[in-house]
This record gives C-alpha cells, structure tokens and sequence, in this order.
C-alpha cells in the first residue's frame, strides 16, 4: 500500500469477527473480515441474505460489539471515538420506512444538522450552507417544500441521502438504498452516489443486490458470502478472478464474464445465425429461453436488415418471419408437434 493510498482509507479493519448475543451465548455471523473503505470511491458490499451485511453495518455503528479485532476509524480505534463524535464522522441511510409526520423535504433534511447543534439547535449561516449544498447535489430543490407524503419513492430517498449528507460526515453508508425503486431511479440513485464519492471525497458504502447496477457504478466491491473471508478489488478484477460466482447458487447459476450476466450454468449450443452481431445476440437470447436443446437441429437463421426479416432454413423449407416473436412462436408450436408424435 503506497502513502497516498493509506492517506484515502477512512476505515479499516482486519480479522474482525461479527455476531451478537443470544441467551448468553456469542453467535459469529462472519469471520476473516478485512477490509479499508476509502474517501472519494463507491464502495458497494454484496452477499447473499444471511450472510452478515447488516451485522456489519450495525457493527461499524456499534450498534453491535465486535467479537474479535477492531475497526479503525481515522487511525483510531473506533470503540475509542464517543458516539456523538461517530455520528459526525458516518451517517447513515438504512432501508427503514421513516415515520414522517407533516414534515417538509428541507426540513428532514435540516435534521442532519442535529449531531452539530442539538435537537433545539437553531442553524447558523455555516449549517444552512452545508443543508443548500446537500440539497444542490441531490437536486431536490424542486421539491423541498414539499410535504414527505407527497413525494415518491425515487425523491424520497434523495431527501434522505441529503439529509445524510447534512450531517456533513466523511462516511456515508446506505443499506439497499434501491429496493423497491423503479429501473430509472434505481441507476439515479447510484450515480448520484458515485458523483458524491468523487465530488465531496466522500467514502460512500453501498448494500445493494443490484449487481449490473453496482458493477458500472462501484469502484470498489466487498463480496462477503458463508465459509470465505471477505473478498475485496475493483469489481472488473473480480469478475475477471471469477470470484463473483460465489455470490451464487453452485451449480446453477453462474456469471458470464464475456456478457456481464448472470445466467444458467448449462451451456447453450445454437443454430447457425447469420446477420448483424447485435440482433445475433438477441435471436440468441430468445432462443435461450425456449428452454430448447438445438445441438442436434439442422437449423439455420439469417437475420436481415430494412426491412428488417428472420429467414429461417428447416430442412426443405424457409420460414419467414418480422419480429424474433414470431420465429420464437413457430419453434415452440414446432417443438410441441414434434412431442407430441414422439409419444404416439
């Protein structure tokens, strides 16, 4: 690890054990954690359910105690830091529905002032700018006087990232800030979360199931998963390591590194294709999902372009067809045929 490096690390820990205490006894949850979170870099930790991700949040909180080892916040062992010091150095938005009352946007955002003035605290000229400046790079403006039951999923939880950023803390950690969001507000989200690593220098921390999602946006990925320590690289160096297939069923699924998917583990052997290699991989898509075995067919498919049309070559004859549906159409009718006078 080079100066400049350990300059950037925010938190760190090695060997750390995580659980809790059940009728007295310790339950570890994981085990071999080591891992350094670093200013100006999105940092997203994956793992199935189970596996120890909201433990580990809870534990940098401490809102849990560390079984074995210790995290270091700053050079400091973060035991040592005083709450009230902690909520000024990580804030944190978890997947928790907020119980909002008549609340405007601004004003749950001027909550994240509290841990620097108090509950009674009024804010001073400082603590507005930092509340403008959270509210100016979640771009929620337009929506600050808006009563919270007013606003839709996607802008509330930008009202709840700005509030966190009012905190004005150098952590920022967020549990499954996407779930339940739409397609759209789920890649706003984590671009806006990587434009605030980048822009505030900020170490932003991430538990997300999104993978397509995590792997264009992260920098850095944390893959925990039962039976191994925790795995830690820029995600293309993970992928390219394999190392993603442990966030999978074994045998099952697998992660295709060529496509960067997840897919069936069984190999598809396709009929010949012709034709542009974009609309190829579509046909080939379609294909996929007949559930058909094709090693065997005397298939051949040529794909042509304006007008688009799929000719498709079946022994003797030729099929012609204007959308991949209905070549997919006439493989299953076929398909059934073919079933049905095997059994007689």
């Amino acid at each position: 690890m080079n100066d400049f490096t350990s300059k950037q690390i925010t938190l760190s820990a090695d060997n750390l054990s995580i659980g809790y205490s059940k009728d007295n006894n310790i339950l570890a949850v994981a085990d071999g954690l080591s891992f350094r979170l670093e200013r100006g870099k999105l940092t997203c930790l994956m793992g199935p359910n189970g596996v120890g991700k909201s433990t580990l949040i809870k534990t940098i909180m401490r809102q849990t105690p560390v079984l074995k080892g210790e995290i270091i916040l700053n050079g400091i062992p973060i035991i040592n830091v005083p709450l009230k010091e902690l909520s000024k150095k990580i804030s944190v938005v978890l997947t928790d529905k907020v119980s909002t009352g008549n609340l405007t946007a601004e004003q749950l955002i001027s909550l994240g002032r509290i841990p620097h003035t108090a509950w009674l605290g009024n804010l001073s000229n400082r603590d507005e700018a930092i509340m403008e400046r959270a509210i100016e790079l979640t771009k929620t403006d337009y929506i600050r006087s808006k009563r919270l039951s007013e606003l839709s999923d996607g802008q509330l939880q930008k009202v709840m990232i700005a509030r966190a950023l009012c905190q004005d803390g150098e952590i920022l950690i967020l549990d499954e800030p996407t779930a339940h969001l739409d397609l759209v507000n789920r890649y706003e989200i984590m671009h806006l979360l990587k434009e605030i690593a980048l822009k505030e220098q900020k170490a932003v921390l991430v538990v997300t199931h999104d993978l397509d999602i995590a792997i264009d946006t992260a920098d850095t990925f944390w893959l925990m998963q039962c039976g191994f320590p925790l795995e830690s690289g820029t995600p293309e160096d993970l992928i390219l390591q394999g190392k993603l297939n442990r966030l999978l069923p074994e045998g099952h699924l697998v992660f295709d590194a060529q496509n960067g998917k997840v897919q069936e583990s069984k190999v598809m052997v396709f009929p010949e294709i012709k034709g542009d290699p974009i609309a190829v991989k579509w046909v080939q898509n379609a294909l996929k999902k007949t559930g058909q075995d094709f090693s065997k067919s005397n298939l051949e498919i040529e794909i042509k372009s304006e007008p688009f049309q799929i000719l498709l070559k079946e022994e003797k004859n030729i099929f012609y067809f204007s959308t991949i549906g209905e070549l997919i159409q006439h493989l299953i009718q076929d398909h059934k045929v073919s079933l049905e006078e095997n059994r007689h």
